[in-house]
């Protein structure tokens, strides 16, 4: 039954689970940040190789995930002061300052919510996902990798545009859509809506695949 706790994952559309942390910046709650996109990840440990990469990398990206309205969010299975001690090391050794708060989760608490405690992995360390929450709270999209592979920060950056351009736009987008890219108009529901799609000013491939510029 434990295996079961750790392993049950949110649902995408659906709330997120709410939950209450300790960070290195200071006590946070998921339903603080209401009205901003959340993207949340998880690393196996702190002082580590990939994970250190990582964390820089994700501070390269801060500023433009802040310009989209998105607050970064960490979380691994290790203490505040695991936590400072980390980011300490690396702004001494690398001069990057880490911009995001970190979740110190000792407990597993919000990696149980969250299913990132995967026994087949490692059943004392979170592996590497990232949860995309919307600014209603909902949970729009989740990634999750290995303990040994790092992540590719263009594509987290790609899919908070791509689920916002959906959002903005009510459209969809295409396989390896790339901001900028036309985008797939919803398909018609009636045999008048279809019959009036030619009319529409749509580049349609058929009658049920369309797409425009935004």
């Amino acid at each position: 039954m434990e295996n079961e706790a750790c392993t049950t994952l949110p649902a995408l559309g659906e709330p997120a689970p709410d939950f209450e942390a300790e960070t290195t910046q200071g006590p946070i709650k998921l339903l603080d940040y209401k009205g901003k996109w959340v993207v949340l990840f998880s690393h196996p440990a702190d002082f580590t190789p990939v994970c250190t990469t990582e964390f820089i990398a994700f501070s390269s990206i801060y500023d433009e995930l802040c310009s989209l309205n998105v607050q970064l969010i960490g979380l691994s299975v290790d203490s505040v002061s695991a936590h400072l001690a980390w980011v300490h090391a690396i702004k001494e050794k690398t001069g990057i300052m880490i911009p995001f708060p970190v979740i110190a989760d000792l407990n597993m608490k919000v990696a149980k919510k969250f299913g990132m405690i995967h026994p087949g992995q490692s059943s004392t360390a979170a592996v590497r996902c990232v949860f995309f929450i919307d600014d209603k709270g909902t949970m729009r999209a989740m990634i999750y990798y290995p303990l040994q592979n790092g992540r590719f920060m263009p594509e987290i950056i790609r899919l908070v545009k791509a689920l916002q351009t959906t959002d903005k736009f009510k459209v969809s987008t295409p396989a390896n859509w790339q901001p900028g890219d036309k985008v797939v108009v919803p398909p018609p529901k009636t045999v008048r809506e279809m019959e009036k799609r030619p009319a529409e000013g749509y580049e349609c491939v058929d009658w049920y695949l369309c797409f425009k510029k935004v």
